[in-house]
């Protein structure tokens, strides 16, 4: 526990979400005070109900798309639907999570004179022409697409931050984070790690969208947390970006035999055409992690996949 001296006030938007979740976990065992808000679009009660008993933590319905009134010392912006067929499916709510939630949050750090954390994605690199991708890479991104409501979104966020930094000196913090998995994950989020769990697990045929050579890096959830609350609490200015992710690079393929492996399942693989801009080459380049954060992740793919396939396993049992 922590002395009063370093207990913090901590505002977690989007906390009830699966990365949030595990964030607000982490900073009640920092010692700190937690208020979590979320609207519970694609977060879940469920995911911070076991915290529900800490009087450190509190709870509150809210969507960050609207002004929030509140008392903190450090706030972290977790706020938006992260998978396609949830930021797909009101994709001008989804806009208005990023860009109105980031403005609503930036005047509250600009009044209580709070860091701010903003978790932004490796989205904002679309299909990328560099590869691995460093933050100086400014991406190649479809402005009118199918996914543009969530890569625009965190882009115009990105740029309200550091026009904020610059214009009032806002202590801010940008994160771009890259495929994260673990448990907790939404069984219909439509993200890979969940998708093929949840398949081979039910015995059912594992999708693979084209042939399945497009590449990712998995991030496990406990590895990002931690990068996180390092770049929240490394000394500043150091408003970024910072790429926060797993360099280790795999197929999509490669992946869906290891769920297949672990699982011991008899699912077979069947191929889908692409969808549309979906990246081929997805891979962060964590020079600046490394060199200001102290920081690279160490769970194994293969550890972090028996932890979430364990959950998924346990959670289907549950529904059966």
């Amino acid at each position: 526990m922590r002395d009063e001296t370093t207990r913090r006030k901590v505002l977690v938007t989007g906390g009830a979400g699966f990365l949030g979740s595990h964030l607000c976990e982490r900073l009640l065992r920092d010692g700190h005070e937690v208020l979590c808000v979320d609207n519970f679009i694609t977060g879940s009660r469920r995911n911070v109900e076991h915290l529900l008993g800490s009087p450190q933590f509190e709870l509150q319905r809210h969507d960050v798309a609207l002004p929030l009134q509140v008392e903190a010392d450090r706030i972290y912006n977790l706020a938006c639907p992260a998978s396609p067929p949830h930021y797909q499916h009101d994709p001008v709510q989804t806009l208005k999570t990023s860009v109105l939630g980031a403005l609503h949050l930036l005047d509250q750090a600009r009044r209580l004179n709070a860091r701010i954390f903003q978790a932004s994605t490796s989205e904002v690199y679309g299909d990328p022409l560099v590869h691995p991708q460093p933050e100086s890479y400014w991406g190649h991104v479809n402005p009118v697409g199918l996914r543009s409501c969530y890569d625009e979104g965190k882009r115009c966020a990105e740029t309200l931050f550091m026009d904020h930094h610059r214009q009032w000196n806002v202590d801010v913090r940008i994160g771009r984070i890259f495929n994260t998995y673990g448990p907790r994950m939404h069984p219909g989020d439509g993200r890979v790690v969940s998708n093929f769990i949840v398949q081979a697990l039910r015995g059912e045929p594992i999708t693979i969208y084209g042939k399945g050579e497009q590449t990712r890096s998995f991030c496990y959830v406990d590895d990002l947390v931690e990068s996180f609350v390092r770049y929240m609490e490394a000394p500043g200015p150091l408003p970024g970006p910072i790429n926060l992710g797993n360099p280790r690079e795999f197929t999509i393929l490669q992946l869906a035999e290891q769920v297949i492996n672990l699982t011991n399942s008899r699912s077979q693989l069947v191929f889908r055409p692409l969808p549309a801009d979906d990246p081929q080459q997805r891979r962060p380049d964590i020079t600046q992690a490394k060199d200001k954060l102290g920081w690279e992740p160490t769970v194994q793919l293969r550890d972090g996949l028996v932890r979430t396939i364990e959950y998924f396993d346990a959670l289907l049992r549950e529904g059966s």
